[in-house]
């Protein structure tokens, strides 16, 4: 099973710039979309639908904002939308799909870049989220959560960790719950494989960082420690230029 993670930032502006050929040469089994920014009214879906994908989509209430979708080539058993928490159902920060027993979700988690306000959100969305996957892990032990953490884990995944100290997105306090919640029993999947330094899914706009890699990694696909030995591969995409983001895939047998 090919699983890729992608904040789209938008998938109509993806759209236009070649998302749903791209696809048809990466043939992901399961794409998780973050940032959809749109309903499937908004987008029509009769090209996924000749691609082969059942899709299943979780907007935000606020249009234009936030959402996330899971597009399967096979059907899944169950589909779960949202994690029973209203401020961030509201949001569309998370949907569930269950294959027999492995679970994939689709996750997007705040950005704190704007204030406080939003980094306290966002800091109580991380204690909540924990506490949901502890509960969520019970009932379904074989989980991939794929999506934008809005966190680099290590000084490794960001291009000037020194500068960034102070940085939402690279705070203390978000790396050591990244670091708590990996010791929970998860492992980073693409740091399975690489321990590269210069290896980052997302790009600033701003003067030309994609061109020079001055970038952060801040898009997982997180897997179940009882998954590690079903792992295969694990890449990042950066040739994929829909998005400030870039896609990257696990592969699981």
């Amino acid at each position: 099973m090919r699983i890729i993670t992608y904040n789209v930032n938008g998938i109509r502006a993806a759209m236009s710039k070649g998302l749903i050929d791209w696809m048809k040469q990466a043939a992901p089994d399961v794409l998780c979309l973050q940032e959809i920014k749109a309903t499937p009214e908004q987008v029509g879906v009769f090209e996924l639908e000749e691609l082969g994908y059942h899709h299943y989509w979780y907007p935000a209430q606020k249009k234009g904002y936030s959402g996330v979708a899971i597009f399967s080539k096979t059907k899944p058993d169950n589909v779960t939308y949202g994690c029973g928490i209203k401020q961030y159902d509201d949001e569309g920060r998370v949907l569930r799909a269950d294959f027999g027993k492995l679970s994939v979700m689709s996750v997007y988690h705040p950005s704190g870049s704007s204030g406080d306000e939003r980094q306290a959100f966002k800091m109580k969305w991380l204690a909540d989220f924990s506490d949901y996957i502890a509960q969520l892990k019970k009932e379904r032990p074989q989980l991939i959560l794929s999506g934008d953490y809005n966190i680099c884990h290590r000084a490794i995944d960001i291009h000037n960790p020194k500068s960034n100290a102070n940085t939402s997105g690279f705070l203390p306090e978000e790396r050591e719950w990244f670091e708590q919640f990996i010791n929970s029993g998860f492992i980073d999947t693409f740091r399975h494989f690489n321990g590269e330094p210069h290896n980052y899914t997302w790009w600033s706009y701003r003067a030309g960082a994609r061109g020079k890699n001055l970038g952060w990694r801040i898009d997982y696909n997180l897997a179940t420690n009882n998954l590690e030995k079903n792992l295969k591969r694990s890449v990042i995409l950066p040739e994929a230029v829909h998005s400030d983001h870039c896609p990257v895939l696990v592969e699981i047998e």
